[in-house]
């Protein structure tokens, strides 16, 4: 037996796997293993174990989380060829609200545009009557059909390790043996308890308890109240870290964060001023969440969440400290696909390779810690949050200055930058300068009305004939359609000569991330067309972590020549 647990194990022509756990972490991990796989020519076969069905309204098909999608990670996904449907985007979020007790801030997006989105992770809260709602969960299980695997609602009761797998097993029909186990079961402690069987050193993550509620305000209250921004309040509450409000179609979820949340500390939440004075004045908190709950999150990663034929993913293994679950899902869910398909599926290959995310991910959580305490430390003091406001303030009334406060408090509530990397914007010499003289600044007031946009789209929209990139012009970054067509124009002695229509999840514009030269083509909308822009940064970090971007680039590109040496030879 310790012979063969020894030895390399890899996928194999005809292997086959199991994802128990059908939320965003088995999904990405199923939807990017059959991807993968693809590229090796290898035939696997996954199936996926959902005890929920997501389609389900109320408690029945959720997965208790807030449901924001940072923008990071839907450029990510852009880049991927995963555009997310109209209709599973409940709002596009493109401001900040931020409350302290001095007064509130509306921070904008840097980008100028659409990339946050929230979402419903089943189809709706507890008496939702709009039978229309999409379910962000459900809509990763079909990726996931589409690519071959299958999905079976049965609940798995038991696993059981053999000299060349893992027998999986459930209460009703499921007996089978798999090549790989991969666990997606989030913070199920029935479920933790079943892998510690049979993957010997693993320990659970660490937990804390967390509080969500949905608030149903209708659509036109929503858009009136909150329009597009997501409201974050930074109180003085005791064991409170973070709170926010998202709105979504007809509601608005409650998400607080901090340690060991229970009742006394809600009621003290939704009775401060900030938050009552966000909502219509005549209702009232307490009695308008008829779904609500008190959910764990992972504060510190398991240990070692792998062993042969077998690893943890998502929430079961690292997470991001009180922010972007989903992001994490896709981190580890990814990077366990890409272990399992082109390194092997022993204890050696996921410790030499998936170990690295999963430890990246903790060492940043760990900065993370220290900038909220930092951020405690704000709370407990009057004169910091005024200096935070007054500099947040200062900078969205200013038009070319750079907004150093305001960009680290977005990555920071958005959770669309390592923690790392926030922390060294924080030192900024000048930041700290401009926080200094918020003290002794008296308070800015500025309008930001303007700024409920209630665009439910991600992205930028433009009309029939709008030129998205003009020939000649200087440019950074790269375009993925989102809905609709463009036409690609080379302009040329006068003419307008027509090289291309492109269409959905295509992109275009790549080669400004890598010359410094001007365009060399037009670009216009056929249509209505909806495009996202991916920034360098993002860009780069994607082709630093995972060579698939370049990959799908190289390939599209490849794909565009060939299509240029036809129209030569016609």
């Amino acid at each position: 037996m310790s012979g063969l647990l020894n030895r390399e194990i890899k996928l194999v022509e005809g292997s086959n796997i199991a994802v128990i756990g059908g939320g965003p972490s088995g999904s990405f991990f199923t939807y990017y293993a059959l991807e993968f796989a693809s590229r090796l020519d290898l035939n696997i076969s996954i199936d996926i174990y959902e005890a929920k069905n997501f389609n389900k309204i109320g408690a029945g098909g959720c997965n208790h989380c807030g449901g924001i999608i940072s923008e990071s990670l839907v450029q990510k996904l852009s880049t991927d060829g995963i555009i997310i449907p109209t209709e599973i985007i409940q709002r596009s979020i493109n401001t900040y609200t931020m409350h302290v007790e001095n007064g509130d801030a509306v921070i904008q997006t840097p980008s100028k545009e659409h990339r946050i989105a929230s979402v419903f992770r089943g189809c709706g809260p507890k008496g939702c009557l709009d039978t229309s709602q999409r379910s962000f969960d459900n809509y990763l299980l079909d990726l996931c059909k589409e690519k071959g695997a299958q999905v079976i609602l049965e609940k798995i009761t038991e696993l059981e390790r053999c000299d060349d797998g893992i027998i999986v097993k459930s209460k009703k029909s499921v007996n089978k043996k798999y090549d790989l186990v991969v666990g997606g079961v989030g913070l199920n402690k029935k479920a933790l308890k079943m892998f510690e069987q049979v993957c010997t050193q693993f320990v659970p993550p660490k937990l804390t308890r967390t509080y969500i509620s949905e608030f149903y305000l209708g659509r036109d209250q929503v858009d009136e109240y909150f329009g597009g921004s997501m409201h974050v309040f930074l109180l003085n509450l005791p064991q409170v870290t973070f709170g926010a409000l998202i709105p979504k179609d007809d509601y608005v979820t409650l998400v607080l964060l901090g340690k060991d949340i229970d009742k006394e500390i809600v009621e003290n939440f939704i009775t401060s001023e900030q938050v009552k004075g966000c909502f219509p004045k005549h209702m009232i908190l307490r009695d308008s969440a008829p779904c609500k709950c008190y959910p764990f999150i992972n504060v510190k990663g398991a240990v070692q969440p792998y062993d042969h034929n077998i690893v943890l993913i998502g929430d079961s293994a690292s997470s991001k400290l009180y922010k972007n679950g989903i992001g994490a899902a896709y981190i580890t869910g990814r990077a366990a696909a890409k272990t399992a398909v082109f390194e092997g599926i022993c204890k050696k290959s996921f410790q030499n390779s998936y170990k690295k995310v999963c430890r990246d991910l903790d060492k940043d959580n760990r900065v993370g810690k220290l900038i909220f305490l930092v951020t405690r430390i704000i709370q407990r003091s009057s004169l910091l949050k005024k200096a935070v406001l007054n500099s947040v303030l200062r900078e969205q009334r200013a038009t070319n200055t750079k907004k150093l406060m305001s960009s680290a408090l977005w990555d920071t509530f958005t959770g669309s930058a390592s923690y790392r990397n926030i922390l060294r914007r924080f030192f900024h010499p000048l930041l700290l300068f401009n926080l200094i003289r918020g003290i002794f600044s008296k308070p800015q007031i500025i309008d930001q009305s303007h700024l409920k946009n209630k665009q439910k789209n991600l992205g930028h929209i433009y009309k029939n004939g709008e030129v998205i990139i003009k020939q000649g012009t200087s440019g950074n970054c790269l375009f993925v359609i989102q809905e609709g067509k463009v036409e690609v124009i080379n302009e040329h002695n006068g003419d307008d000569i027509k090289l291309a229509e492109l269409g959905e999840t295509e992109f275009f514009g790549e080669m400004g991330l890598f010359e410094k030269d001007v365009r060399s083509c037009t670009v216009k909308a056929l249509g209505v067309v909806r495009v996202l822009t991916i920034d360098k940064k993002n860009f780069y970090e994607s082709i630093q972590n995972d060579a698939s971007l370049a990959y799908r680039l190289l390939e599209k590109m490849s794909n565009r020549l060939r299509d240029a040496n036809k129209m030569i030879n016609v």
